[in-house]
């Protein structure tokens, strides 16, 4: 399996400027420690939760400064950005990388960042397809034409091409049940998490992926990556007992913001909204400890995933060191450094 750290939240009580430096200090860790990737969120116009707005940018300083690390975006919101600036910023960051930039996409769940550019949100989904199509062809690096509902031009050639070859890994974040068999059918790798399904019911999802992937006669078996809450600690009483503020709070956030844009078009059923953030808001910590996270010592977090990559067939494993923002940056590092010496030597 492949280790990432998934990196979105700020910390509370931190500036804006420690927050960077902070993120900084967490990859040249990650490369010290043999990490495989760090993955960085889009989020923009939400400076209580994150200052990614510029998810490029940040990896193309994460890369400069190593040697060995991949970096990726988990996600790039694709409707709010213009799809053949897009390409060729992600081309040259591959180039800058030599091949070590995974390009995560997505649409996000919430309208926020839609009402504030402008772009309605029921015209989310449409438009990411649209700005893929265009980002893929574009990569092929010949002149072409487009005429969509959302995007046309002529005679448009991306430059550079990319570094590796067709093109820098695309994966693409997957949370409602129907989205699995058309991932798979695209022949594109998933990001999954446990916030919205419980264990059986994403396993389910994935194995219905897994057979899209398949019936559209793409090689292989599909590849799976989960964002997961991880904290690690050297006692199983301190690995239990200390993130469970941040836990706590982070779960009733993720409900409230699951509820916001009830009524919303685009945002898909309301039921399955509310449903949702009902459970969301109703985890008991143990609870959450069973079937949300993976929290402990090296060898009980080895247990745990090894348990999760049988039960939904990882490929990788995306941690959230500090998914609520309330912990202190040396308990963030010092589950990184277990992760890497403890636990990820047993999947590799």
């Amino acid at each position: 399996m492949d280790f990432g750290i998934f990196t979105e939240q700020i910390r509370r009580g931190s500036t804006q400027g420690q927050w960077f430096q902070e993120l900084l200090d967490l990859a040249d860790a990650g490369e010290q420690w043999g990490l495989d990737v760090v993955w960085l969120a889009e989020m923009l116009v939400n400076p209580a939760r994150s200052v990614l707005s510029a998810p490029l940018l940040v990896a193309s300083w994460i890369v400069a400064r190593t040697r060995r690390l991949r970096v990726g975006t988990a996600v790039q919101l694709l409707p709010l950005n213009h799809p053949l600036r897009v390409a060729g910023e992600v081309a040259t960051l591959d180039h800058l990388s030599h091949g070590r930039f995974d390009f995560g996409i997505g649409r996000s769940g919430g309208p926020r960042a839609y009402d504030a550019l402008g772009v309605p949100y029921e015209e989310s989904q449409a438009r990411f397809f649209e700005a893929l199509e265009i980002i893929l062809t574009g990569w092929k690096g010949e002149p072409f034409s487009y005429e969509g509902k959302f995007y046309r031009f002529r005679d448009a050639t991306v430059t550079p091409r990319p570094y590796q070859q067709p093109h820098p890994p695309v994966r693409m974040a997957a949370t409602t049940a129907e989205t699995f068999p058309h991932v798979g059918r695209m022949g594109l790798p998933i990001f999954v998490g446990l916030r919205g399904m419980a264990t059986p019911e994403l396993a389910v999802c994935v194995k219905r992926y897994r057979a899209a992937w398949r019936e559209a006669g793409h090689p292989g078996e599909g590849d799976v990556c989960l964002r997961i809450p991880v904290y690690a600690a050297p006692t199983e009483k301190a690995a239990l007992e200390e993130p469970e503020e941040t836990i706590m709070y982070y779960f009733q956030r993720q409900a409230d913001l699951t509820r916001a844009p009830l009524g919303r078009a685009g945002t898909g059923p309301a039921e399955r909204r509310v449903t949702q953030a009902k459970t969301l808001s109703t985890l008991s910590y143990p609870e959450v400890l069973e079937t949300k996270v993976a929290f402990g010592t090296g060898p009980s977090l080895v247990d745990r995933l090894t348990q999760l990559r049988e039960e939904l067939g990882l490929n990788g494993v995306a941690a959230e060191l500090n998914p609520g923002g309330l912990l202190p940056m040396e308990q963030e590092k010092r589950s990184l450094q277990i992760m890497t010496r403890e636990v990820m030597p047993a999947f590799k």
